[in-house]
């Protein structure tokens, strides 16, 4: 009230006063409800933008179509390979850095309807398997580990088969866990046969056939029984989630080395995840036949 006005009725410069609050109040509290839901939605945005940007975004490899059948024998002079791309095996995910002789590593992908086709060129001055059973610390020994996400959805996989982490050995076993926690063989998804170069024996060429399942498989039924889940048939323009690795031992109790195609955000220190999260894998896309 300015000092010069005449006093006014009590009773109206109470009801005037309530009526003043009461027209800052409401604003008030609508723009705090306001400033509340922008601060929810933003929360949220970054939420997203946090899941979304926690694992390195990669661009979708391009696969070639195979137009002719591949003849799986470890030696890849088909004309398809010939005109397939070489990837890199570099990125280290456990283990010191290496020189080229001890590991170096690429490799090829190749499609048809029934089979994703991974030949891999390895380098290793030692080849070591220090168990018989394929089912024990099958990680510790040379092994190509090909991970794959048939519909690329990401996500949990050590006990399920949201994704498959095959490890490959030398003896042709395919080991991974099942959906007991057991390790088992899977021995009829992946047909493998590898050879070594004629010129430089520490060069191994190691070709697979991999016939490619659902997260549906049923793995206490065997992958061609008549009760089991189709495989699936590849076609056109599929993306699939997919990762390499190999697993480098020359003789000691455990591994030494794991050596990647796709760079691994470390969590808590730990880049070895994508046997658990299929979020760190890469991705393929089937190109159509040429």
């Amino acid at each position: 009230m300015d000092c010069t006005e005449k006093p006014t009725n009590k009773a109206s410069h109470k009801h005037k006063a309530n009526a003043s609050l009461k027209g800052l109040i409401l604003p008030c509290l609508l723009a705090l409800n306001c400033t509340a839901i922008a601060s929810m939605a933003n929360a949220d945005t970054s939420s997203s933008t946090n899941k979304t940007s926690a694992e390195y975004v990669h661009a979708p490899i391009e696969v070639n179509y195979a137009n002719k059948a591949i003849t799986l024998d470890g030696i890849a002079d088909e004309s398809d390979w010939q005109q397939a791309k070489w990837l890199p095996i570099d990125q280290m995910i456990i283990g010191d850095a290496i020189t080229a002789d001890d590991f170096s590593g690429q490799y090829k992908l190749l499609w048809r309807e029934n089979k994703l086709y991974l030949l891999t060129e390895v380098i290793d001055d030692v080849l070591f398997d220090q168990s018989a059973d394929p089912t024990v610390r099958y990680w510790d020994d040379d092994t190509v580990e090909v991970f794959i996400d048939e519909d690329g959805s990401g996500g949990e996989h050590q006990y399920s088969h949201n994704a498959f982490a095959y490890h490959v050995a030398l003896d042709k076993q395919v080991a991974d866990f099942t959906t007991q926690k057991k390790a088992a063989t899977f021995n009829e998804h992946i047909t493998t046969a590898w050879s070594r170069d004629p010129v430089n024996p520490q060069k191994i060429y190691w070709e697979m056939a991999i016939t490619v399942f659902p997260d549906s498989y049923n793995d206490s039924l065997s992958a061609f029984d008549k009760q089991q889940v189709a495989a699936v048939s590849l076609q056109a323009n599929k993306q699939m989630g997919f990762m390499l690795a190999y697993c480098d031992n020359d003789g000691s109790k455990q591994r030494e080395n794991f050596i990647g195609s796709h760079p691994i955000k470390p969590l808590n220190g730990d880049m070895n995840r994508g046997y658990k999260h299929a979020d760190v894998f890469g991705s393929i896309i089937l190109k159509a036949a040429q």
